[in-house]
């Protein structure tokens, strides 16, 4: 068995620092296959390239392995500064300086793109998709004196509910993210079925809702309570009110054990699912960011979101019925946006009460997307552009700057409507110096009395 060096390479603060699950998650499944982990949190350990040789010199490791959780911050004001893939490329330099040993890259990030990045940063092998078996097979291979693919990619029967590890949480770890955030995060379920036109998860976790035993989801919520005294959770999941309402069972777990926490997740404005908001919220549920995306019928109807305006409106104002704070994230200057819908959409969003709207321009391109054909058929980027790189997409029918500075006139003054993502984040960081952690976004509403 190999002795295993594992790195998390995310550096970024937003929208707020995160707990590697990834890394947890996988360190379990390499721990339970017999093998020996080191986890290094590179941003927890103060991004420091002096200690992580340190701490390599000392471990020894047979094998290091490095999650990337994100490529860029998919803003398209700052995603030109803020592209992470050097940040990797210099952690994988450090530890050649230091340890003659084979690389092992994976994480969401990475699996976009893995041949691109991994070809990019420098390691030696890739894992494309969930990492719990493929990283296993790579270290029983390396163990073993074989040589591995360069990219290993998840099993094409994905793991069931009994198969997602939980992952394996590092007390100095926990206290950052809990000082920095207030939050740790978890999944309930991976994959997604919604077709939504820009997205990569259907590539990275595939196209359906895998749920995880939700028995197993409390049991790392109780632990995580017992072990280090964490209170305020986020679930992870793409959507965490799925149709079939699997989501249910987790938080009927979380009544049934009495179990006194706080959380919030990903939501989809589902309307079968209000008459569950009170039993959510006496679960615990204290924030909903909604993937609204886009403000128009138009727009909506060509991102493929699978819902109207109407819908977004009546699942907010349910949830400002039962003072439940909700975050919208949109998306401007996406496919068939126009200064007529861009007008209809601002109009839209002004009709939606007590709540926080996070405005961005543009989508980021990705690879294997709908959007990624769209953009090469309208001729917004080249077919031979490896997208590694940001490339947004910004609708042919809009002009970028008139579109952003009537964003900003209209939302001038108004501190719940947030644009452009770099207001939202010198908001928080004010918010966080007085004191206030969590989603910190939650705290800029006021429900009606």
């Amino acid at each position: 068995m190999s002795k295993v060096f594992f790195i998390a390479a995310n550096t970024t603060l937003e929208p707020y620092p995160v707990y590697p699950l990834g890394m947890a998650v996988v360190s379990s499944a390499l721990k339970n296959a017999g093998h020996t982990v080191h986890q290094f949190d590179f941003l927890a350990s103060g991004k420091s390239i002096p200690s992580l040789k340190e701490n390599i010199s000392v471990f020894k490791p047979d094998v290091v392995c490095l999650s990337i959780r994100n490529i860029d911050n998919v803003d398209s004001f700052t995603s030109d500064t803020e592209w992470y893939l050097d940040g990797a490329k210099e952690i994988i330099q450090a530890v050649r300086s230091c340890a003659n040993v084979p690389i092992v890259c994976g994480g969401p990030g990475f699996s976009i793109m893995p041949e691109l990045i991994l070809d990019y940063i420098g390691g030696d092998y890739g894992v494309q998709g969930e990492g719990e078996e493929a990283a296993v097979e790579i270290l029983n291979k390396l163990s073993h004196g074989k040589i591995p693919d360069r990219i290993t990619s998840a099993r094409r029967f994905p793991m069931g509910p009994d198969d997602q590890a939980a992952g394996t949480y590092v007390s100095e770890f926990v206290d950052f993210y809990e000082a920095e955030s207030g939050i740790i995060n978890l999944q309930t379920k991976r994959g997604c079925p919604s077709k939504c036109t820009y997205c990569s998860y259907p590539t990275i976790e595939g196209a359906a809702f895998r749920p995880r035993n939700p028995m197993r989801v409390v049991d790392d919520i109780e632990r995580l309570q017992d072990e280090f005294g964490a209170n305020d959770f986020f679930f992870t999941d793409s959507v965490f009110n799925d149709k079939d309402r699997h989501y249910l069972k987790v938080v009927e777990e979380i009544l049934k054990r009495n179990i006194k926490i706080r959380w919030g997740s990903f939501f989809t404005p589902r309307g079968q699912d209000l008459e569950m908001l009170p039993l959510l919220k006496e679960s615990g549920l204290y924030a909903v960011e909604l993937g609204t995306d886009a403000s128009s019928d138009t727009t909506l109807r060509a991102m493929r979101k699978g819902f109207l305006f109407d819908e977004v409106f009546a699942f907010n104002q349910a949830c400002v019925d039962h003072k439940i704070p909700v975050g919208h994230f949109i998306i401007f200057g996406g496919p068939e946006e126009t200064m007529d819908t861009l007008q209809e959409g601002l109009e839209n969003i002004k009709k939606l009460p007590s709540c926080v709207v996070f405005g961005f321009a543009g989508i980021r391109i990705l690879p294997e997307t709908t959007l990624h054909t769209q953009a090469i058929a309208e001729g917004i980027v080249d077919a031979e552009n490896d997208l590694l790189k940001p490339v947004y997409y910004i609708s042919p029918d809009i002009d970028y700057d008139e579109m952003n500075e009537t964003i900003t006139q209209a939302w001038l003054g108004d501190r719940s409507r947030i644009f452009p993502p770099a207001e939202g984040r010198r908001m928080m960081n004010i918010m966080k110096n007085f004191g206030f952690n969590g989603l910190l976004w939650d705290g800029i509403i006021r429900f009606p009395e």
